[in-house]
C-alpha cells in the first residue's frame, strides 16, 4: 500500500522546492553599469546564459528558472533600492516562499572587488536595500549574498563611487565573477546553504 499524503504535506513539498532570488539594484539606463547594481546585473547574466526572459510584474521584473527539480525566481526589485523590501515581502507572499529559500544578492563597500560572502543573516551594514528589507520583513534571518566592491574611493566621495560604473579593469575580471555567482545561486537551491557557504565563501 502506498502512505497516504496529507495535501498540507504535498505542498510543503512543493514549497520547500521553489526559491526567490532577489538582485537589488536600481532601475534606469543611467544605472545599469553601477556598482551598486551588481544584484541586477548577477541575474541578468544568469538569464543570458540560460535564455530566460525577464516579465514586467508588480514591483518589479521576474524570470522563472527551472534546474534540477528547483524553480528559482529571480526577482528584480523596481521600486529603487530604499524600497525593495515591498517587493521582497509582496512576492515572497504571492509564490508562499519560506524565509529560509529567499537570497537577496547585494553590493558590498567593506569586501574587496569581487570577493564573496554567503551568511544566512546579518545585520544591513549600512546598505540601504537590505535596511528596507530588515525593516518590511521584521528579521534579518534571511540568506545575503555579498558582492565586494571594494571601498577605493576619497573621503566624501562615496555616493559617486557606489553609483559609479566599474572601471577597466573590473570590467574585465567580471564575467569570471559572475560566473561563479550562478554557481552559488544553483548551489544554494539545490545543496542548501551550509553547502553552499563552506563552499564559495572567500572564493
Amino acid at each position: 500500500m502506498k502512505p497516504v499524503v496529507h495535501e498540507h504535506q504535498k505542498n510543503i513539498e512543493k514549497v520547500s522546492k521553489k526559491f526567490l532570488i532577489v538582485g537589488l539594484g536600481n532601475i534606469g539606463a543611467e544605472y545599469v553599469n553601477t556598482r551598486h547594481n551588481i544584484g541586477f546585473k548577477v541575474l541578468d547574466f544568469l538569464a543570458k546564459k540560460e535564455s530566460l526572459d525577464f516579465q514586467t510584474v508588480k514591483l518589479g521584473a521576474l524570470a522563472e528558472y527551472k534546474f534540477k527539480g528547483r524553480t528559482f525566481l529571480l526577482l528584480k526589485p523596481n521600486t529603487y533600492m530604499n524600497l525593495s523590501g515591498k517587493a521582497v515581502k509582496y512576492w515572497m507572499d504571492q509564490e508562499n516562499i519560506p524565509l529560509e529559500n529567499i537570497m537577496v544578492i547585494t553590493d558590498d563597500l567593506n569586501l574587496s572587488f569581487g570577493t564573496i560572502r554567503i551568511k544566512g543573516k546579518g545585520s544591513d551594514g549600512g546598505h540601504n536595500g537590505l535596511k528596507n528589507i530588515n525593516l518590511i520583513l521584521n528579521t534579518q534571518n534571511y540568506t545575503r549574498f555579498r558582492f565586494g566592491i571594494s571601498d577605493q574611493f576619497k573621503k566624501g566621495q562615496q555616493v559617486d563611487y557606489v553609483l559609479g560604473e566599474w572601471d577597466e579593469q573590473e570590467k574585465t575580471a567580471l564575467p569570471e565573477r559572475l560566473e561563479i555567482s550562478t554557481e552559488i545561486i544553483k548551489s544554494f537551491g539545490t545543496a542548501g546553504l551550509n553547502n553552499t557557504m563552506n563552499g564559495f565563501n572567500g572564493k
